[in-house]
């Protein structure tokens, strides 16, 4: 289907809404010091989605960022909380509409897909549909981080992105409305990431075009910094969405750390009868001990977070679909 008949299609289905609420389109930019960007990212959004209501929320921009925005005719507010993921959680809590946009406001990202983007998750009845980055204009510290946390997370919680990374996302409201925000900077992506993947939402990727910021801005991301952030990041989403897996890692290493020091205390034992090394001895019962004692947590941990799973997925079900009418 072209892009025009997609376009149309997504008309069709934002008209068919619920005419109870007034923006049925939102479009979220989450702004820090985007004096020289946040200007032209509204009007090319406003110029894609003339039916969207734009909101961008300054967090604690030391530059004109809140001004220009206002100038350029979006609906400005302030989150005082330092971070990204504070200002997504407060985002996802003020604004109510069936289809939210949320894009960062470096004018990085296409405001032409959104509608491709929108079409596509209205047709398809998704809960999100993530912008995979297409362009040179990443950096190749930044590139090399997205795919290692692409692959750490592919392989626990299913491989269904590309590009987890990306702040070009189309989100249905039963996905923000059941999505507890919990992150507080630029992990927030990953947190998003997580959660579609533990409710088995439907979703997709496409493909948008990326580039390059304008001339005097700056990337608030930090390479290392961020990067260690993320990682921990997926580390507690692992620990807290997947425990039998953590600890069961944890037991692995305290298992084989046990053994090789029980090993040489054994095979002394053997030849003489005797424990001449006894602390040697005590601390490998003690890890030991400790291995199993983690194994035990993770099975514990295991069936309380399928509990938690079980009630996320039911109060995510009691929602309407992208699409849906008469059920609100």
């Amino acid at each position: 289907m072209k892009v025009l008949d997609r376009i149309a299609v997504a008309q069709q289905g934002i008209a068919s809404l619920s005419p109870l609420r007034t923006s049925q389109i939102a479009v979220l930019i989450p702004c820090y010091d985007e004096e020289r960007a946040i200007g032209s990212v509204v009007a090319r959004f406003r110029a894609a989605l003339p039916d969207a209501r734009i909101y961008v929320y300054d967090n604690n921009s030391r530059d004109r960022t809140a001004a220009l925005a206002h100038a350029a005719g979006a609906v400005v507010r302030h989150e005082r909380l330092q971070g990204k993921g504070n200002v997504v959680a407060r985002m996802f809590a003020d604004i109510d509409a069936d289809v939210y946009v949320l894009v960062d406001g470096d004018d990085t990202y296409c405001a032409a897909a959104a509608a491709d983007l929108i079409a596509h998750l209205l047709e398809h009845r998704l809960d999100l549909v993530n912008g995979l980055r297409v362009g040179a204009h990443q950096r190749r510290g930044h590139r090399l981080g997205n795919t290692l946390f692409n692959r750490i997370v592919g392989r626990v919680f299913g491989s269904r992105f590309d590009d987890m990374l990306s702040g070009y996302k189309v989100l249905s409201r039963r996905f923000v409305k059941s999505f507890p925000a919990l992150a507080n900077g630029f992990e927030i992506e990953t947190e998003l990431t997580v959660h579609a993947l533990r409710l088995r939402m439907p979703v997709a990727e496409l493909p948008t075009d990326y580039g390059s910021r304008p001339t005097g801005s700056l990337s608030k991301l930090h390479t290392i910094r961020d990067g260690v952030r993320i990682l921990r990041a997926i580390a507690l989403l692992i620990k807290g969405e997947r425990p039998l897996a953590f600890f069961s890692v944890v037991f692995a290493v305290l298992a084989a750390s046990s053994l090789a020091l029980a090993t040489p205390v054994a095979v002394t034992f053997f030849e003489s009868g005797l424990v001449p090394r006894l602390p040697t001895a005590v601390l490998a019962a003690s890890v030991m001990l400790l291995a199993f004692l983690s194994l035990a947590c993770g099975f514990v941990l295991d069936t309380v977070t399928r509990g938690r799973i079980e009630m996320k997925r039911l109060h995510y079900l009691s929602l309407p679909a992208p699409g849906e009418t008469g059920t609100r």
